[in-house]
């Protein structure tokens, strides 16, 4: 018996994709297996760990937990997605990458959404602003703080470069 395949179509980093989905897949297997975007981690895949963290819509949320035919006709962005498009990184990627804010980088794609969406929120985030947007991502190499720091400096960069 084959499974009933529905049509979806979603901004996936600026791109329309359409596509013919179970409904029962989710969509970071979609974005990884089909659309070939591996950044977004498989972590526990029960929302608690954030490796698999996308934007939808511009909020931060956590792919695992949705399927891909709920993503239809919105817009995703990926952590591929923050970086410039001619494929230099982003500050934020390069304040993580200057500061220390990665080591094993498996929970990095997920921090980095979860930053992203705070610093789109809040230009000038607080220490504990930066830690209560990052609280929902566990890392085990960090202990954090290198993260926050990471942020902090992003952050002062971007305000620098828009006065």
């Amino acid at each position: 018996m084959s499974e009933t395949l529905y049509p979806i179509a979603v901004e996936v980093n600026g791109v329309q994709r359409m596509a013919q989905v179970p409904a029962r897949l989710s969509l970071v297997d979609w974005l990884r297996e089909e659309l070939r975007l591996t950044g977004t981690h498989v972590g526990c895949e029960h929302g608690i760990c954030g490796a698999c963290s996308i934007m939808l819509d511009g909020e931060p949320v956590r792919s695992c937990l949705m399927y891909a035919v709920q993503a239809n006709g919105h817009r995703v962005t990926t952590v591929e997605g923050l970086g410039k498009p001619d494929g230099s990184l982003s500050v934020l990627q390069d304040s993580f990458c200057h500061l220390h804010g990665l080591q094993c980088g498996y929970c990095t794609p997920g921090m980095l959404i979860a930053a992203q969406g705070l610093l789109n929120t809040t230009p000038r985030p607080t220490d504990e602003q930066i830690r209560e947007a990052i609280g929902g991502n566990l890392c085990r190499c960090t202990g954090y703080q290198q993260i926050v720091d990471a942020v902090k400096h992003a952050a002062g960069r971007l305000a620098a470069a828009n006065k």
